[in-house]
Parts: structure tokens; C-alpha cells; sequence
């Protein structure tokens, strides 16, 4: 059925951040998992048990491996040239837009997507946008509860506890989740889900590339997010001499007006990516068994494939 169809369908919906897992899965399990022509398929295998242990754990209904079709989009980096800049890989290694990935993770990234099609999980990117965007479109559009697993802070600011949304970040493997709800966020960061991008992009974030606003650290953002609500009451405070606001505080918001006035479309996640028509439904049996088996062949992808057929089926 696809998913623009799906209206009333109220079963679970889990929404892999594809990337974030099979970084993980190659950096967690070793690199002497190998093909029978001697290939690392470290990622290869270990995602596949991730999606076992998920499956096994979690029952969901629905299942979408959302992926990067550009990791970089150029609407975000026209907004603030630095985003993910320090990722792009040298231009005479891999082009001047492309992100770095580790030499023996490459070759398993087709590997991983054959697998998947065959499998017949439900595989999803967008041109133009971030896996993020297809998670946050996917999660707008759920009419029953959602499960995203992500390594990845940034979505966070999806989870919605009125509508089931929450998040399942990795501490360790797949074995070890952090099940992520608006309780867990206030007690953290002091901020509710709708609250996480405000307070991303006042702290900034290196590891994307978001400067923040020089001298708001995590914990004085998160207090005057708590005293004026959201971004735009924060600045409506910095216009108004009566708003308990340090003068330090205020000089630092205000010259950061060019950059708090484009940093909202870039922190927060899309929610309007034109989807494709796809069936979500958690397979129960390959969608093409002869093309999963002649990858098993090829690639020997073991106990893991066979462990996660015999959860699919059960």
C-alpha cells in the first residue's frame, strides 16, 4: 500500500537514518567480517543485525531505510556556507562536494542498498535532501506511532509525545537504546521536542558546521528558551529594554540577527519532501529471493541475512 494511502493505518512506523546505522555498524563490527573474495562487509552484516535486533525488539508495522541522497543540500549551504563544510572531502580525493567515508565503507554502500530492495525494505531518498528531511516527512504524515533510529542528535527535535514520536539512539550497537521521549529531553537539555532546533542552533553545533551564537552555550540557551518560550521570543526580548536579558546576552543575540534569521530553515528539518509512492509494509518474505540469494552467495552475508529472514517471518 503506499504510503500516501495510509490514511487510518495506525500500526507502528520505524524510520531508519540508513547512514547514521551503517556508520556505526562498519566502525563496530571489525573489518575481518569479509566476503569470500576477501572484501570487508563489516557494515554489510552488522546493519542487518541492527535491523534484526530492531525488528525483534520494537514490532514495528512499517519500516523505512530513509537515505542521503544529498547530504549537503545546496538550499542549507546557500544559507550558511559553513554547513558540513569541514565533511567535504579534498576535491582531488573525491570531488569537491562529496563527504568523506572510509575507503572499505564505499564499496558496501550498494552492497547494503541491494540488499535492502531485495529484502524488499522499503528504501527512500530524495534529491535534494537529507535523509533528516525524509525522516521528518515520513513523521509528519504518520497517523500512528513512530520509531526513528538515529545516531543523530538533530532529530530530537521530532519527538512529539501527544503523537507517539520518539527517538532510539545507539549507545552502544543497536543492543543498547536510548529511548528518547519529552521526559527524558526536559531532564537533559531542559526543552521539549518542538524546542530541540531552537536550542541546536543557538548553542551551534561544530560538528555540522552551525556557528551558534558566540557566548549562548547549551545551558544559557536552554534558560532563556525557558523564560521567552522560543526563538522568536527571545528576540522580541532583545527588542524590549524591559526583558530580563544581560547585557552581554542581549549584544551577542543582536548581532547575531543575520544568522538566527536563517538558521531555523537549516536546523529544522523538512517536512514537506515530495515522497514517492512506496509500500512501508515490514516484509514478511523476500520481495525477490532469487537476488538475495545470489548476493548471500556473493557477498556471504551469513547468520546475519538468515537471522533477520527467520525474524521477518515469525
Amino acid at each position: 500500500m503506499p504510503y500516501g494511502m495510509m490514511r487510518g493505518v495506525t500500526g507502528r512506523l520505524m524510520l531508519l537514518d540508513t547512514a547514521s546505522l551503517y556508520f556505526r555498524a562498519f566502525f563496530g563490527v571489525p573489518e575481518s567480517v569479509k566476503a569470500p573474495d576477501g572484501t570487508p562487509v563489516n557494515a554489510v552484516r552488522g546493519l542487518l543485525e541492527f535491523i534484526d535486533r530492531l525488528v525483534q525488539d520494537h514490532h514495528p508495522e512499517h519500516l523505512v531505510a530513509c537515505m542521503d541522497a544529498d547530504w549537503r543540500p545546496r538550499w542549507r549551504v546557500d544559507l550558511i556556507p559553513s554547513y558540513k563544510a569541514h565533511r567535504v572531502a579534498e576535491e582531488h580525493e573525491a570531488g569537491p562536494d562529496e563527504e568523506e567515508v572510509p575507503d572499505t565503507l564505499s564499496p558496501q554502500v550498494p552492497v547494503i542498498e541491494a540488499v535492502l530492495d531485495a529484502l524488499g525494505v522499503a528504501r527512500v531518498g530524495v534529491a535534494g535532501y537529507e535523509a533528516d528531511d525524509v525522516i521528518g516527512t515520513f513523521t509528519a504524515r504518520a497517523a500512528g506511532p513512530v520509531d526513528i533510529v538515529t545516531g543523530d542528535r538533530d532529530l530530537y527535535q521530532l519527538v512529539d509525545d501527544a503523537r507517539g514520536v520518539r527517538v532510539l539512539y545507539p549507545l552502544k550497537g543497536v543492543g543498547s537504546l536510548q529511548l528518547t521521549d519529552e521526559a527524558l529531553l526536559r531532564e537533559k537539555y531542559g526543552v521539549s521536542g518542538s524546542g530541540y532546533a531552537d536550542l541546536a542552533l543557538l548553542r551551534g553545533d561544530p560538528s555540522d558546521g552551525l556557528p551558534g551564537v558566540p557566548g549562548i552555550g547549551e545551558k544559557t540557551a536552554a534558560k532563556l528558551l525557558a523564560q521567552f518560550g522560543d526563538l522568536a521570543g527571545i528576540m522580541a526580548a532583545v527588542d524590549d529594554p524591559k526583558a530580563k536579558l544581560t547585557p552581554s546576552q542581549r549584544g551577542r543575540l543582536d548581532e547575531a540577527r543575520p544568522y538566527l534569521a536563517v538558521a531555523p530553515k537549516v536546523v529544522r528539518v523538512a517536512a514537506d519532501v515530495p515522497l514517492p509512492d512506496v509500500d512501508t509494509t515490514l516484509p514478511r518474505a523476500p520481495r525477490d529471493p532469487a537476488v538475495l540469494e545470489a548476493l548471500d552467495a556473493r557477498w556471504g552475508l551469513g547468520g546475519s541475512l538468515r537471522r533477520l529472514l527467520t525474524t521477518l517471518g515469525a
